[in-house]
């Protein structure tokens, strides 16, 4: 049998830097397990790569006080290490008058959370993204960033198993648990302290030590198009909408990304599975509960209702590029092309109240410790998200 003195659930960033953490602790024996293959082989390896600054979340929130602390110390390891970073900044736009409010608390919060941000008018928005258009004004932020997450991943595994101190064992699925054991497809493994950071499946590895039975993972799928050439030259950085703040959803954006790449999307579509990254592919036996959780939040959960009314209608060219195009000043239907990247988000809701929880949440029972609701900002937060976990919810 397997066994180490911490066992990690979970290759993706989360575990990863709680991982990196743990041996600065001092912790000498990690043993990282994973499905997959690979590090970051779902959420963590599919987003887009952008470091948020702070904006969108509630004073006092976790993703508050993650959130900017995470994007410098990521941008300080991309330094340090030599992989891609592009400082890109960020604007976000207006499409009516009606957003206006909305954008004013948007620089509230960032102010709240210590964001550096900054209120422009539509000649200085000229200045830093001429393609971008707005009403009235826009938010400009400058700590935006982009990052290569392939790489990054890459370079913690190198760095972890540089210590010694850690191991992976991949293609390992979670299958159950027992009393200071885990359970897998490749045989028990025992541990003194369990860390779930399962992501798109840390529900289930929680409702098998008793922990989050209110809690629910559900998916949404956030598919991309590909800005071609010579468009593609016309966006510098980040174009974002406003969001409707009462969802976790940031809507349709521009990205440039650190490989001079400019992707469009995503959306957020509820998802027939947990790696339901195309149309049917990535379903499997939990889909009848998972429509089952849609139809519930439909009927029970107006912001629900409305994303789940809205969002299909984008695998449809046609909604897709309207969103688009209440960005910029020049866009054309012929200027996006098809992209294969694609992502899920794994949303938690409380099947309780049926409402989408809007913060990371972490739950202790014993000596195990679940990460949940590790969705965005949960790359950029991941640096300084890991320490918080550590210092605050492991035993000492």
């Amino acid at each position: 049998m397997h066994g180490a003195e911490v066992v990690i659930c979970g290759a993706g960033i989360i575990g990863l830097t709680i991982a990196r953490e743990l041996v600065k602790s001092g912790v000498k024996n990690i043993l990282i397990i994973d499905k997959e293959p690979a590090v970051g082989f779902h959420a963590s390896g599919r987003n887009s790569g952008v470091l948020h600054a702070g904006i969108y979340y509630d004073p006092g929130t976790l993703k508050a006080r993650m959130c900017l602390e995470g994007n410098l110390r990521m941008q300080a390891f991309c330094e340090e290490h030599n992989l891609p970073l592009f400082k890109s900044g960020k604007v976000i736009v207006t499409r009516n008058e009606a957003e206006l409010d909305t954008l004013d608390e948007l620089e509230r919060r960032a102010t709240a959370n210590g964001g550096s941000v900054q209120m422009i008018d539509e000649k200085q928005l000229a200045e830093i993204e001429p393609n971008a258009k707005t009403v009235d004004r826009a938010l400009y932020s400058p700590l935006t960033s982009v990052v290569d997450p392939k790489a990054i991943l890459k370079k913690l595994k190198e760095e972890l198993e540089s210590t010694g101190k850690v191991q992976f064992l991949f293609s390992t699925r979670f299958t159950g648990s027992g009393h200071n054991i885990i359970r897998t497809n490749n045989g028990s493994i025992g541990f003194n302290l369990f860390i779930n950071a399962a992501g798109a499946y840390s529900d289930k590895v929680a409702h098998s030590f008793g922990v989050g039975e209110n809690y629910r993972l559900l998916p949404f799928k956030g598919i991309y198009r590909v800005l071609k050439k010579p468009a593609a030259d016309k966006i510098r950085g980040s174009i974002y909408p406003v969001p409707n703040i009462k969802n976790p959803f940031l809507g349709v954006h521009f990205t440039r990304s650190v490989h001079g790449d400019v992707y469009v999307g995503p959306t957020a579509i509820p998802a027939l599975g947990r790696e339901n990254y195309g149309i049917l592919k990535g379903t499997d036996l939990e889909f009848p509960a998972i429509l089952l959780r849609d139809l519930e939040m439909f009927i029970e959960n107006e912001k629900f209702r409305g994303v789940a009314l809205e969002e299909p209608r984008k695998y449809l060219f046609k909604y897709f590029y309207r969103d688009a195009e209440k960005l910029v000043r020049h866009l054309a239907p012929n200027d996006l092309a098809p992209s294969t990247k694609a992502g899920i988000r794994p949303q938690l809701i409380d099947i309780k109240n049926h409402d989408m929880v809007m913060d990371f949440i972490i739950e202790e029972k014993a000596n195990t410790v679940h990460i949940l609701n590790s969705i965005s900002p949960a790359f950029t937060s991941s640096m300084y998200f890991a320490k918080l976990v550590v210092n605050k919810h492991l035993p000492k």
